[in-house]
């Protein structure tokens, strides 16, 4: 793993520690108990979700006492009704004085982060029955996919090279970064990698002799991944870009001090994921204006345009690194759809030349 995933997850557990210190000594427990099968992320948003559970109980069950001092007891107190009054709970509440509302797939996780952790007291014997098991989870409306159509890829491209319809300070700005820029839409289009598994590559994980790239996936797993010549051609000319910068020590240049991450940031660091996002939504403002198009739905269009070419979800799910091919077929369910009314009258129940029809007659 690489150095940004190493600090990545050096900040993730300082986190981690820091809600800690306010839950719980069970949800300690819990922590430790899954930290050999989960990785940092993943333990952090569970226990983000089981803080607000803790702080509710408190609220609502258990009112004289601080999240701190709840007991493994009193989590065996929980009723299936007090869950479900939770998951109603979580469409309008207020935590330190801000207000939240989560939707169904906000619900939908928090739900299953509870299930996890009353699954492994239950499994550790120190719950007599699981209570999750009782609860149903909220009902998710699946949303159409978001994507960028053929000439919508083409107008984002030509934007991010010419940057003709940016204006004043971003103008300023696509002057000094256009080229990586271009390099990085690229990568998302012709690849569909994650926005964390783009921010994290390395000069060195980058092969051209093969068009092929090291790419560290979701729970810190490596894969090797291909890129077509037209994005092998953007990324050797951001690179070559890069190296006269700091050779001919330009502004740009002379502010570059790390030298092993393959997109670097104006300050001349490795590029920040909310840096990502920034840039996709200043070309898509301009050339889509009616999408809301982020890094994901870049990742959306490659997904699309691979299953549309292949029919094969099974290879959509591998290249985007899905480890349930379930999740990829709940997101192009769809265009499965989409595909069966294409491919109706492809196949002939009386294959008959009209013309011999008619000599016949």
């Amino acid at each position: 793993m690489n150095s940004y995933f190493d600090q990545r997850n050096e900040k993730t557990l300082a986190e981690i520690d820091d809600i800690l210190c306010a839950l719980p000594d069970f949800v300690r427990e819990f922590n430790v108990g899954i930290a050999m099968r989960t990785m940092p992320l993943t333990r952090l948003g569970y226990l983000r979700d089981i803080r607000v559970f803790c702080d509710y109980l408190t609220r609502k069950k258990f009112k004289t006492k601080q999240m701190c001092e709840l007991t493994i007891s009193d989590l065996a107190q929980v009723t299936p009704t007090d869950v479900e009054a939770f998951i109603d709970y979580l469409s309008s509440y207020t935590i330190g004085g801000k207000k939240y509302a989560c939707k169904e797939h906000a619900k939908e996780r928090k739900v299953s982060s509870l299930r996890s952790m009353f699954k492994y007291f239950y499994k550790k014997e120190k719950l007599d029955s699981d209570v999750m098991t009782k609860v149903d989870s909220p009902k998710i409306h699946l949303k159409p996919i978001v994507r960028l159509d053929v000439n919508e890829v083409v107008e984002i491209l030509d934007e991010a090279e010419n940057g003709d319809n940016l204006l004043g300070r971003q103008k300023s700005f696509h002057d000094k970064t256009a080229i990586r820029d271009e390099a990085m839409l690229s990568l998302f289009l012709g690849t569909g990698i994650r926005i964390s598994e783009c921010v994290g590559l390395n000069r060195k994980d980058i092969n051209f002799s093969d068009n092929s790239f090291v790419v560290t996936r979701k729970g810190g797993n490596t894969s090797v991944l291909y890129f077509s010549d037209e994005v092998a051609q953007a990324l050797d000319n951001y690179l070559k870009w890069l190296d006269d910068q700091v050779s001919e020590q330009t502004p740009f240049g002379k502010r570059v001090h790390d030298r092993d991450a393959l997109f670097i940031s104006n300050k001349g660091g490795r590029i920040t994921p909310r840096a990502v996002e920034m840039m996709v939504k200043k070309y898509a403002k301009v050339t889509t204006p009616f999408k809301k198009i982020t890094p994901h739905k870049l990742r959306s269009t490659y997904g699309t345009n691979l299953y549309h070419e292949t029919h094969d979800i099974f290879v959509v799910a591998d290249v985007l690194g899905h480890k349930d091919v379930n999740t990829t077929r709940k997101h192009y369910a769809a265009m499965s759809d989409e595909i069966r009314r294409d491919v109706v009258n492809k196949v002939k129940l009386r294959d008959r030349d009209d013309d011999a029809q008619d000599d016949k007659e």
